[in-house]
């Protein structure tokens, strides 16, 4: 196979959160879905994960007490972003769950705005609509 070295797509991103069962009511809620995997099981979750968006992507919510060690318990680091459609709308919604601002709705040319939240838990909820997102689904459909 030839490009097996390269990265070749997003498959989870991993939250921590230390109240997992507030944090499942709590994104269950904001993505208007329920997990599809919960581990050890759902009176206990010690791992969540949703299937999101057009190519399944995983965001996964790990027991903080899993966390690696030296691992940030404060926002901050890499943020990923998800493409949304409705950028305000998310931003209102997420904010109406108790999400708060981490950087404001922010133009960053023509197609591209990001923001990025804080959910409850501590992780930063990168949002974006990206119309080079949209180009490519556009096109991995016909």
């Amino acid at each position: 196979m030839a490009n097996t070295l390269k990265l070749r797509g997003l498959t989870t991103v991993s939250f921590y959160a230390d109240d997992m069962k507030a944090a499942r009511q709590w994104y269950s809620q904001l993505l208007g879905i329920e997990p599809y995997f919960q581990r050890p099981d759902a009176e206990n979750p010690a791992y969540i994960e949703f299937r999101l968006g057009d190519y399944q992507h995983e965001l996964g919510i790990i027991d903080r007490k899993y966390a690696p060690k030296g691992a940030a318990s404060n926002p901050g680091g890499a943020v990923i972003f998800w493409h949304v459609d409705d950028l305000d709308g998310m931003i209102a919604l997420a904010k109406a769950h108790g999400a708060t601002e981490y950087e404001p709705k922010t133009p960053r040319g023509e197609g591209f705005i990001t923001a990025s939240l804080v959910d409850p838990f501590g992780n930063i909820l990168g949002l974006m609509y990206n119309v080079h997102y949209l180009s490519v689904v556009e096109k991995n459909n016909k």
